[in-house]
């Protein structure tokens, strides 16, 4: 079983971000727009199970991912089951099509561009991405993926970083959460 263990921070700089990352020795990778799609289950209320389903459209790849109760208090570990599921905005759009004959409902879409970094920390290999997000801001997001045996180390690893880059105040809401929160503000 698969853990995403992440912390995200709110940033108000992210070229300013982003430079002192590669000062402490992250490798940055791509830069990505995704857009994702948020869907309601049929029968049981993924806001109060804290769980998540999305689709992602990013470059030339759809996948659709599963996103499972969080486990910790000080960071965001959740069991994570992600699929590729095609190649194209038709492959998205047909899956789009089929949950909703399935019954789920679209909530709202979330799109991001995401500057992909990578760091060797503590002998593990963790990803860092830098988000701007419309009508939100920027955030900077560690992530590490581990298995059951290993999610604490994870979860310690990351906190050990973030301590090390400074970062206070992680927020804990997914952007989605905070849209919804935006949108029902505005």
């Amino acid at each position: 079983m698969t853990y995403e263990i992440e912390l995200k921070f709110p940033i108000a700089d992210p070229s300013d971000v982003s430079i002192q990352l590669m000062a402490r020795g992250a490798v940055q990778g791509r830069v990505v727009h995704q857009y994702d799609l948020y869907f309601r289950h049929p029968s049981r209320d993924f806001q109060q199970t804290h769980e998540a389903f999305r689709l992602r459209r990013y470059d030339a790849e759809c996948c659709v991912t599963y996103k499972g109760p969080v486990v910790d208090e000080q960071t965001k570990m959740r069991r994570e089951i992600e699929i590729v599921i095609g190649r194209g905005p038709e492959d998205f759009d047909r899956m789009r099509e089929l949950l909703v004959a399935l019954g789920f409902a679209p909530v709202r879409p979330v799109e991001k561009t995401r500057a992909l970094f990578h760091l060797s920390w503590e002998d593990r290999q963790l990803e860092l991405a830098v988000d701007s997000i419309d009508d939100l801001g920027s955030f900077l997001e560690i992530e590490a993926l581990a298995d059951e045996a290993e999610r604490n180390e994870a979860r310690d690893s990351i906190l050990r970083l973030a301590e090390w880059l400074g970062l206070k105040d992680p927020e804990r809401r997914s952007y989605l959460a905070l849209l919804l929160a935006h949108d029902q503000a505005n």
